[in-house]
């Protein structure tokens, strides 16, 4: 059975596990607790109202957190012509289409984002069992499949963040890093739950929201 180490004991005695913190109050014990050397993230957890077997109820969304999450992403664009030169306009890293394809079969993953037009689709599709694992497949649901790429790489680089449940009805969703003030990470997670609260399933019943958990990369949830 995984044992924690003495930073982590020593941090998780300091809360008391019992009570139910507010916002502001979850997020400054989480800045006060945390314990790692480096700029640890601050993720949220979240336990659904849904069954996640059902494809129905799946949950799939994304938002622009008004103050990103404190890492530099990067895009490449699927696209020729007029788009591939909007695309590097708005800061795209690297924009392509064969050349592209044959350097992701190549091994080369160097990237966060991937966007792509609709035309170029049947192509990327290529790319489905390298990039479909790894969640970077563009994908028409959240975005990633549009025209308008300058728009979507814009919103990326601004910190759009991407969600989806996971196989047990939870979602992990990153708000910033430790050192982002209360207020910055407080401005995050309402902005994640609003968009979050949208993406009900109109099939799920009950509660939606059921529980929340707020800890840093290596510190103790609230």
């Amino acid at each position: 059975m995984a044992t924690h180490g003495k930073k982590f004991r020593a941090a998780s005695e300091k809360m008391n596990k019992e009570t139910l913190y507010s916002f502001n109050e979850g997020l400054a014990q989480v800045k006060n607790l945390a314990f790692a050397k480096f700029d640890e993230s601050v993720d949220v957890h979240v336990n659904l109202g849904i069954d996640a077997s059902k494809g129905e109820q799946a949950v799939r969304g994304s938002v622009v957190l008004p103050n990103s999450i404190g890492k530099k992403v990067r895009i490449i664009v699927f696209a020729k012509g007029d788009q591939a030169e909007a695309a590097r306009n708005a800061g795209a890293d690297f924009v392509g289409a064969e050349d592209l394809v044959e350097k992701i079969e190549g091994g080369w993953l160097d990237f966060e984002y991937a966007v792509a037009t609709p035309d170029l689709m049947g192509m990327v599709g290529k790319l489905a069992k390298i990039l479909g694992p790894r969640g970077l497949l563009p994908n028409k649901k959240v975005g990633t499949v549009t025209f308008d790429v300058a728009s979507v790489v814009n919103d990326l680089k601004k910190g759009r963040q991407f969600f989806k449940n996971d196989k047990s009805g939870l979602i992990h969703f990153s708000i910033g890093r430790v050192s982002f003030d209360v207020a910055k990470l407080q401005e995050n997670l309402v902005a994640f739950l609003r968009a979050l609260s949208t993406t009900k399933p109109s099939t799920s019943k009950g509660k939606f929201i059921r529980k929340l958990t707020v800890a840093s990369t290596m510190g103790v949830g609230r």
